[in-house]
């Protein structure tokens, strides 16, 4: 891969040169390190929010007309650099271009539901008694914080970034230590399109300026993605300091598939639902429970198994050790007992024998007790269990720890229903492998995918990044005294 400049921090509209302990980016698609990163610090991050508490004084007295206005530039820089932007996102994560491409998209789409905020979020007056009125206005926050993971680097900061700027409020990403190239291409591009110094900054680093967010008195709110088990203890000392907090952690999404369901379109969807953007996506086909003799459905995917071929139309996963845990998973259920229909361990990509690659793989007879079964795998696999009807479908898909996604396959409107109605889940599909809601709908899911009250995205973000100011007015002395006087 050919070397990126190396990362620093983004601060009041700069790139800030840090002088801590750096660590090395390495491209998933080969194995070399294509830059470095700061590991910042907390004084790195103090900076950073004092910066965003300046900017946020003149940010949010502005008019959310014109506020907007930054992103209808922004919206178009995306289009303007969509090669660009979609090959940091290909070297530092390993998407395919043609995957990466669509995430850019994805956040062009985002930044468009923003700039219709003014049509969206209007002020509520009403005259409540004879001659006083009522009015809610929603203002600001203040200093917000973002943290973001690897498997959607451009997309995942665009979840929270326009619509909390839009909002009023000004804000701290920290960006994944895996994938930092395109947070830093997404500030410059905001600063272009005309975003005032400080409204947006970039710290990067691990572990400590996560905690460093969580813990700052003048940070309001964070958003954070990544896996369940991070996402608890992000939540708990976030809120635990007072500040609001949603976090999205990770997901065990099943298809119930059912024996009437379209041949074609169900093995298509479950094929590209466990293997687009090699897995590595909250929303992906994990498991797999097919209802009576769906065989023939089986016999199907396996032949599209073998037309995603790796590094072609399948990117790598994120780091040596997550190829080396997916592999893990498929070798202990096949010690257990399940039977490999499709085996991706092992992948070999001639000219990137260096990266990290997992072909798709599809597992049979697995059982609800298995690890694979379980836990998120976050690769290219599904395991089948067999049901034999709905109701038991139903059970497994309830007995999931997560509850991020559940779809169902299948020609009848009545059990499609059924499971519409029973899936433990907040985001459901019928006849679609990967059920994310467009905007204004909301992305989040239930269960442990979720902590924290509201969605990141669409219209329960506003809510979120918000609070509401009430006024009463009385300007008529002469009317009856009531209550409101």
């Amino acid at each position: 891969m050919i070397k990126q400049q190396d990362v620093n921090n983004f601060i009041n509209g700069q790139i800030i040169l840090s002088n801590q302990a750096r660590m090395e980016i390495i491209s998933p698609i080969d194995g070399s390190a294509i830059s470095s990163l700061p590991m910042s610090q907390k004084s790195d991050l103090d900076k950073a929010v004092e910066a965003a508490q300046k900017a946020f004084v003149t940010w949010s007295e502005k008019t959310l007309k014109d506020r907007v206005q930054v992103f209808f530039r922004y919206r178009q820089l995306l289009e303007n650099n969509l090669e660009e932007l979609a090959e940091l996102v290909r070297i530092e994560n390993g998407k395919t271009m043609d995957e990466a491409k669509a995430e850019v998209f994805k956040s062009m789409e985002l930044c468009e539901f923003a700039v219709s905020m003014p049509q969206i979020v209007t002020n509520e007056i009403q005259e409540v008694s004879k001659g006083v009125e009522c009015r809610i206005e929603r203002k600001p926050l203040g200093v917000i914080a973002c943290i973001t993971p690897f498997n959607f680097p451009n997309m995942v900061p665009h979840w929270t970034v326009p619509n909390a700027i839009v909002l009023g409020n000004t804000v701290i990403l920290k960006p994944s230590e895996l994938v930092p190239l395109s947070a830093m291409r997404m500030a410059e591009l905001l600063k272009e399109a005309g975003l005032p110094d400080g409204v947006f900054n970039v710290v990067n680093g691990g572990k400590e300026i996560v905690e460093a967010i969580c813990d700052h008195p003048d940070i309001k709110a964070t958003s954070f993605v990544g896996s369940t088990r991070v996402a608890k203890i992000v939540y708990k000392r976030a809120s635990s300091n007072l500040q609001r907090c949603v976090a999205l952690g990770g997901a065990k999404n099943h298809l119930i598939v059912l024996p009437d369901a379209n041949l074609e379109m169900t093995a298509n969807n479950v094929v590209a639902s466990m293997a687009g953007c090699a897995g590595q996506r909250c929303m992906a086909a994990s498991v797999m429970v097919g209802v009576d003799n769906i065989q023939h459905i089986i016999n199907k995917m396996i032949e599209e198994a073998k037309k995603v071929i790796p590094g072609e139309n399948l990117g790598s996963v994120i780091s040596k050790e997550a190829k080396e845990r997916i592999e893990r998973y498929i070798t202990e259920a096949e010690a257990q007992g399940a039977k490999i229909l499709i085996d991706g361990r092992n992948a070999f990509v001639k000219g990137f024998e260096n990266g990290f690659y997992v072909g798709p793989t599809i597992i049979d007879f697995v059982t609800p007790d298995m690890a694979i079964a379980k836990e998120e795998i976050f690769g290219p696999v599904i395991a089948i269990i067999r049901a034999k009807d709905v109701d038991e479908a139903l059970k497994i898909e309830n007995n999931s720890n997560y509850g991020n996604a559940a779809s169902v396959f299948t020609e009848s409107g009545a059990m499609a229903k059924r499971v519409m109605e029973g899936a433990s889940a907040g985001m459901i599909g019928v006849n679609i492998g990967v059920p994310v809601p467009r905007e204004p709908f909301s992305f989040g899911g239930w269960n442990e995918s979720k902590f924290g009250v509201g969605d990141i995205t669409g219209k329960s973000s506003i809510e979120f990044w918000t609070q509401n100011k009430k006024t009463t007015t009385k300007w008529n002395p002469e009317d009856k005294r009531d209550w409101m006087s």
